[in-house]
């Protein structure tokens, strides 16, 4: 199971990164699930309860973080530089776990 965890969290690391490198045409940016950061963290705590379970640098211009509540559900966020925010994933039974083996 850790296994899996380990591999969803760098596909979804990957995936980010690459939304950031390449980012979408002008456009189609309005299709796009993004806002200033504060709106997006306010909508995640008032909608769903989800408050900061992760962060993490993608590059230098981008923060991956990961908002999870205590019904299960949680949610992948991309911040710029700039503050803006976008919504890459999201879903549903999401569960903290404990790291057990020797420490690496």
């Amino acid at each position: 199971m850790i296994r899996n965890v380990v591999r969803g969290l760098a596909l979804t690391a990957l995936l980010a990164a690459m939304v950031t490198a390449y980012p979408l045409p002008a456009d189609s940016q309005a299709v796009a699930n993004c806002a200033n950061r504060s709106q997006v963290i306010d909508f995640l705590a008032k909608q769903y309860s989800e408050k900061a379970a992760a962060v993490g640098l993608i590059n230098q211009q981008a923060v991956m973080e990961l908002y999870a509540s205590d019904n299960g559900t949680w949610t992948l966020v991309v911040t710029d530089v700039s503050g803006r925010s976008c919504v890459i994933l999201a879903g549903k039974s999401w569960e903290q776990i404990t790291p057990v083996g020797p420490k690496a």
